[in-house]
């Protein structure tokens, strides 16, 4: 390479170099001065996504759960595939696989009114059906809806009440 060839490389890389440190300083600084500004840093986690745009948590604790359930106050809808329900569930829970929610959800939900505390669950840490879900049955009227994160599993590891079929 040339001298003259490499002081262009170098002048261009300069360049580059100047133009992104303007474009981020544009940015950041544009940022700063908006009334609905975007955050920098943002929470991809399981549980961050069970908190509405009002701020609502949506998550239920266990022991808020099953206190629910031995008071009936509370109807448990399995977020899961119909199979999954069948080898096991909460005991008296309603299948409303979430795939199956636009066209099944009629069926399912009949006799549960709007204002009845209604509980989704799906099973493994990492699993958003039963969040889903939640928001499905939000949009569709339910006020009071709340998920039991890792539902199936901590039911189950706490001896709760199950049962297997339908």
């Amino acid at each position: 390479m040339t001298f003259n060839n490499r002081h262009i490389w170098i002048k261009t890389i300069k360049q580059v170099f100047f133009i992104t440190l303007i474009v981020l300083v544009a940015g950041f600084a544009s940022n700063r001065i908006r009334s609905d500004k975007m955050p920098l840093v943002e929470d991809w986690s399981a549980k961050s996504k069970l908190v509405t745009s009002s701020g609502e948590n949506l998550e239920i604790s266990l022991l808020e759960a099953t206190n629910l359930f031995k008071e009936k106050r509370a109807v448990f809808i399995d977020a899961r595939s119909k199979e999954e329900f069948e080898k096991g569930h909460i005991t008296g829970a309603i299948s409303l696989p979430y795939k199956e929610a636009g066209w099944k959800f009629a069926e399912a939900m009949t006799g549960v009114s709007e204002d009845t505390a209604v509980i989704t669950y799906c099973d493994g840490e990492k699993c958003e059906l039963s969040m889903e879900l939640a928001i499905f049955l939000r949009n569709a009227g339910y006020k009071n809806v709340k998920v039991l994160s890792n539902g199936w599993a901590v039911w189950k590891q706490n001896g709760l009440p199950t049962e297997v079929g339908e």
